[in-house]
């Protein structure tokens, strides 16, 4: 019974990251098309759309910003909604449900994070404004990366899909708390005390086994609109519905709400919102000033905090980690294929460049914290691919099924 429900766990894991690797080409086409439109005679147009204003009146509350602000602060509700869904089922029960299932990718998110950290605050050290944007490097882009280490097949081990994926999650979590914490503007006292109210709704509809979407609907709404006015990162309102959403009900024969909405929602993230993410912030303009960019301090602490950093944190971390007992390296996995995922880690696309929006008000800043986060990402992408390609050989059925068997 045990080995039968494990093999269905795998079948699922596999046509997820199926699924995954179209999001993924999908989110390349977009952001080529970006590229495109910012770099040809449909530069006007791109920009014109890109900065339409749009008004939302309720009564007295009046909302408005360009769209890519509705894009980023709105649509992006529905990503984070998504990234909440699926950290907290595996910390029920996925696979960080245990110590020790999450205590590898816990250790190599960790040391994903400190070291491109350290690396942009050194480089950027004498300058202020410069080290505001210290967190983008930090960031993995979890639907990028596992979308790439899909598109070797099956000849990649399954088990080191899910550690990259348990390791995205991780650095999620960072991510989010991150920008949560030292992103967020000065709250208004009023819109603050509302959001609170919100959430405490959303709570007490998880402890009264409310089932009914339209609750979490309603309650997420104002949750969204309170921390949009009151200063703080409205996206992330997605994080804090998704863990007020129950796994399961007990007593109660109906299917699991979490699972239900993941479900639901997880298409519309992956292959509407992200895409246009992409399209909407990776127009950069490629000239000689742009180019002249790469070589200030903002360009090189993120090349450098997301090429060798992650590299350097997450490889050191599993070494450490396995060296010392902590960690334990997945079943079927080499050193070498370890350190493929470590560089496919910075890849740092969408959070990144999230991050990059809320870190600097200059927009040539942001122009070259997008040039360099993208640069990197392609840069990241070749050698992590080429590193598993050569450590990786493909496995017979009879491999894999044994593989398969132990995760």
């Amino acid at each position: 019974m045990q080995q039968e429900r494990v093999s269905r766990s795998m079948i699922k894991l596999r046509h997820l990251f199926r699924f995954e690797q179209t999001s993924g080409l999908l989110m390349i086409a977009a952001i080529v098309l970006a590229l495109l439109a910012a770099n040809s005679p449909l530069a006007p147009v791109y920009t014109l759309v890109h900065d339409i204003r749009i008004h939302f009146r309720f009564g007295p509350l009046v909302l408005e910003g360009p769209l890519v602000h509705w894009i980023n602060e709105g649509l992006m509700v529905v990503f984070f909604l998504i990234v909440g869904l699926e950290i907290k089922r595996q910390f029920l029960e996925g696979h960080l449900s245990t110590p020790r299932r999450a205590a590898l990718p816990a250790f190599a998110a960790l040391g994903g994070i400190l070291a491109p950290a350290v690396i942009y605050t050194g480089i950027n050290w004498g300058d202020p404004a410069a080290l505001e944007g210290w967190a983008i490097p930090t960031a993995t882009d979890i639907v990028l990366a596992v979308s790439l280490l899909a598109l070797l097949g099956s000849r990649v081990p399954t088990t080191l899909k899910v550690f990259l994926t348990a390791l995205a999650i991780f650095d999620d979590i960072a991510a989010v708390l991150i920008i949560a914490v030292f992103y967020g503007e000065t709250p208004s006292l009023i819109p603050l005390a509302t959001a609170t109210l919100a959430l405490a709704g959303l709570i007490a509809a998880n402890r009264l086994r409310s089932v009914r979407p339209s609750v979490y609907v309603l309650l997420g709404a104002v949750l969204w609109v309170a921390m949009l006015k009151a200063g703080v990162e409205a996206a992330l309102a997605g994080v804090l519905i998704a863990l007020a959403v129950p796994l399961r009900v007990p007593g109660c024969n109906v299917p699991s709400p979490l699972r239900a909405t993941e479900r639901r929602l997880h298409p519309w993230s992956t292959l509407v919102v992200v895409p246009l993410f992409a399209f909407f912030n990776a127009g950069i303009v490629i000239d000689t000033a742009s180019a002249g960019r790469l070589l200030d301090s903002v360009s090189l602490g993120i090349i450098a905090g997301l090429f060798l950093g992650k590299q350097l944190g997450i490889f050191t971390a599993c070494w450490a980690a396995i060296v010392t007992g902590l960690g334990q390296m997945p079943k079927g996995v080499t050193w070498g294929q370890l350190y493929g995922v470590a560089l496919l880690a910075g890849i740092g696309f969408t959070m990144s460049l999230f991050v990059a929006t809320l870190a600097f008000a200059e927009p040539a800043l942001i122009a070259s914290a997008k040039m360099a986060v993208l640069l990197t990402s392609v840069l990241a992408s070749v050698a992590g691919l080429a590193v598993i390609a050569r450590a990786t050989r493909r496995p017979s059925s009879t491999e894999q099924a044994a593989v398969d068997g132990q995760a």
